[in-house]
């Protein structure tokens, strides 16, 4: 009988080999891992003592000498995911601080991710039980129309103080990451050579294949590409591709120069921000990246 890591690992390496995106394996990943790292440390019953799980499991394993695991069957038993799922809805496996806290409630959206991977792994196995799902909050995910609405908006609309060419940037990102359901932490080592607009089929070079793009997306990210020109001519073909790049020179720190903007990448950060401040500006409310993405 195969171990419950061992189990896991065949799981993620037949998603590879489905071909599911690179992002998704990971998140995939890190729930299952978390899931037996839980079950290791609690034996499936007792509560999880706060911030103790990988300090518990290594002195486990130290002391012992054996490794731990258990079976799939075991792993996936009803008890065990629902000890799991609500020590990870108080917050006890909560690697990070938050903004409310170390122990603040896990994100509605983050608990539907651990509930859907557990479930959709339990299907595979062929196993019946299944977690329930968290309903979907407002503002958590749009439909694609209201996503091509948003971008659209984005990409003909500046709000008053707004510089033009971070507007055009926020657009053609939030269209990217409709159209290829990636974060923007996954698109922004993007270079101008992963895009191949000039194609029959325009699409855009990820690290797990290609990916399609429509009309809208390739609009608006040429429009960008021009703005980008702009900012990249300075450079006098010395140009490093940066797909996403700062649109104005920093300001200087401890006495050096800032680098030209098409010198360097743009932080995502600094992505996160601009998106959040411009859609806020034409919304009237936050709305994250991810919330443009595919459910």
């Amino acid at each position: 009988m195969k171990g419950a890591q061992e189990t896991i690992d065949d799981y993620l390496t037949e998603l590879a080999g489905r071909g599911y995106a690179a992002g998704t394996r990971r998140l995939r990943e890190g729930y299952l891992t978390e899931y037996l790292h839980h079950a290791l440390a609690t034996a499936g019953t007792r509560r999880l003592r706060e911030g103790y799980l990988t300090e518990y499991l290594h002195h486990a394993l130290a002391t012992d000498g054996t490794p731990l695991d258990l079976s799939a069957e075991q792993l996936m038993e009803p008890d065990r995911a629902h000890a799991w799922y609500n020590d990870a809805q108080a917050g006890l496996t909560r690697q990070r601080n938050t903004l409310h806290g170390p122990q603040a409630d896990a994100a509605q959206a983050t608990q539907r991710s651990r509930a859907i991977t557990y479930n959709l792994f339990a299907a595979w196995l062929g196993l019946p039980h299944r977690l329930e799902l968290p309903p979907v909050t407002t503002g958590e995910h749009l439909d694609p129309e209201d996503a091509r609405t948003v971008i659209h908006n984005l990409s003909v609309r500046r709000p008053n103080g707004a510089n033009a060419a971070t507007t055009i940037r926020t657009a053609a990102l939030a269209a990217l990451v409709a159209a290829t359901g990636r974060t923007v932490s996954d698109l922004a080592q993007l270079d101008t050579a992963d895009l191949q607009l000039d194609r029959p089929q325009p699409r855009l070079l990820l690290e797990d294949g290609p990916q399609p793009l429509d009309e809208q997306t390739v609009q608006i990210v040429r429009r960008w590409l021009r703005q980008r020109a702009g900012i990249t001519e300075p450079l006098k073909g010395s140009d490093p591709g940066y797909l996403w790049i700062p649109t104005k020179q920093g300001r200087p720190r401890a006495g050096r120069e800032t680098p030209p903007p098409g010198a360097r990448r743009a932080a995502v950060r600094t992505l996160h921000h601009a998106h959040r401040r411009l859609v806020y500006s034409l919304l009237g409310r936050p709305l994250r990246p991810g919330a443009l993405r595919p459910a």
